[in-house]
């Protein structure tokens, strides 16, 4: 059994509470994180006359799914949600997804990163006053690390491999202390690994905050995505709505987290793993590169709770890089228009970046195999929007040309309403167990953990639970610590 280890380290953290007095930050709490209306009046009027993607302590209380939309002076509303018509999908099943872009630096990673850090951060295991923050990633995780630490009063080390988009570097350069790119792209995660072991043996007094390992990550998504997606169901459901699953690339599988919670409130519904066909690593145990940024793959993370999951999806990369032309490009809306689907839709497609529009695809493609109607409610995440991307569009421009009325019928047959059950499993007892094994040659084998560890990850029953039940315990100590910081 595992949890987040929340040992108190007295001197670090007295320098801890020092250093938020200097730089006067409040730590929100996972109960604000899920509920802004417990956040003081105080606060909710300094964020008034802050920008969403600022620098400042107090938009560590925007890392939740409820905040306005808008770039600066927003406060909180409801839980940030773009509904998917059939006319758009091709399917009688509801598709709601999580908007992610209103999250400080345009995506939720910001709140995987805060659980990893801010543990450790109220318990004094981390010294932000000595300290350096290390943030491996394959795209967003490390912007939001980054971020976090430069509102917490910490130094931070941002690792991303060399082929993400030109975006996230020069946002990187003006956040991040350093930025290390490391060989490949998104499919290239032994290499940030490799980059880690390397840090970590330099001599530098680092911590390392590998999300693929960090429970603080899974908890997050458990606790604050879980309860987003709780909150918008019960908003959209009606009468007759049946909640029947979650879609989610696997990524670090913080993110799939969520699905956990809710298949506790709803015992039936499913937990559906997406990752690229071109990198079929859950599916059919495969390797290689793909173009969907930032979900990472060729390995399990360690914090997947693959017992929980029942099907796994593989998305075509050529269907999510085509469908982004389709949704931005202005002869791809104007198709859009001519096939029904809802100009208040349209407006909105670009909320959805390439995870987010493969995310879609698997909720696609789970409504086809189960068959579902118009009483069933799937709810994905759009982890970033196309704000992140608009660098891509650029390079498709220069490699392939205008994006014609033509280009556009085509990607609407064959990617959207064409999609197909193809390329899916849903997963017995075996082989979810199948995929759990895979953990073992990254993280037994290269990482340092226990053959007894990963058998209590499949057979002790309250290894996930324990981890479930710590939000209240590190939310005691978020407490604590800023009533000694003094500024609450």
């Amino acid at each position: 059994m595992t949890t987040i280890d929340l040992t108190l380290h007295k001197d670090r953290r007295a320098r801890a509470i020092q250093r938020a007095k200097e730089r006067n930050i409040i730590i929100p709490t996972y109960a604000q994180m899920k509920d802004p209306s417990k956040i003081p009046a105080k606060v909710k009027e300094e964020l008034t006359k802050i920008g969403l993607w600022d620098i400042h302590p107090r938009n560590l209380f925007r890392i939740n799914w409820h905040n306005q939309p808008t770039a600066s002076g927003g406060t909180y509303g409801g839980v940030n949600y773009i509904e998917l018509p059939s006319s758009l999908t091709g399917v009688k099943a509801r598709i709601i997804a999580v908007v992610g872009k209103w999250f400080p630096t345009g995506a939720h990673k910001v709140g995987a990163a805060f659980s990893c850090l801010v543990p450790r951060l109220v318990t004094g295991q981390f010294d932000p006053t000595t300290q350096k923050a290390v943030w491996p990633s394959t795209g967003n995780y490390c912007r939001g690390g980054a971020y976090d630490s430069a509102l917490l009063g910490c130094e931070s080390i941002a690792i991303l491999p060399e082929g993400m988009s030109k975006e996230r570097f020069e946002w990187l350069a003006q956040v991040a202390g350093e930025t290390i790119k490391t060989p490949g792209s998104e499919s290239n995660v032994k290499e940030i690994f490799d980059k880690c072991k390397e840090l970590a043996n330099s001599g530098q007094d680092l911590m390392i905050f590998n999300q693929f390992e960090e429970f603080g990550n899974y908890l997050w998504h458990y606790e604050v995505t879980g309860h987003a997606m709780e909150e918008v169901f019960k908003a959209v459901a009606g009468k007759n709505g049946r909640f029947r699953g979650i879609a989610s690339a696997t990524g670090s599988a913080g993110t799939i987290a969520s699905g956990d919670y809710m298949k506790q409130l709803f015992p039936d519904s499913k937990i559906v793993a997406s990752e690229a066909l071109q990198c079929p690593t859950l599916l059919e145990n495969g390797f290689g590169a793909h173009r969907i940024e930032g979900i990472g793959d060729k390995h399990v993370p360690w914090v997947h709770n693959t017992k929980n999951t029942d099907l796994v999806t593989a998305i075509d990369d050529n269907a999510v890089v085509n469908i982004s032309r389709l949704f931005n490009e202005e002869n791809g809306r104007a198709y859009l228009a001519e096939k029904g689907v809802p100009e208040s839709v349209i407006a909105n497609l670009d909320l959805l970046g390439f995870s987010g529009i493969s995310n879609v695809l698997s909720c696609i493609k789970t409504a086809k195999y189960y068959e579902m109607d118009e009483n069933d409610i799937m709810i994905t995440m759009l982890t970033d929007s196309m704000e992140l991307y608009r660098s891509r569009l650029h390079e498709m421009h220069q490699e392939f040309g205008e994006y014609s009325e033509k280009d556009a019928a085509a990607d609407f047959a064959r990617y959207l309403h064409g999609e197909s059950t193809d390329n899916m499993i849903e997963l017995t007892y075996p082989e979810r167990r199948r995929v759990h094994n895979l953990k073992y040659y990254t993280w037994v084998e290269q990482q340092g953990k226990t053959y007894a560890e990963i058998q209590d990850q499949w057979y002790q029953p309250d290894y996930w639970t324990s981890v479930q039940k710590q939000a209240n315990e590190i939310d005691e100590l978020i407490v604590e610590f800023n009533k000694e910081v003094g500024l609450a």
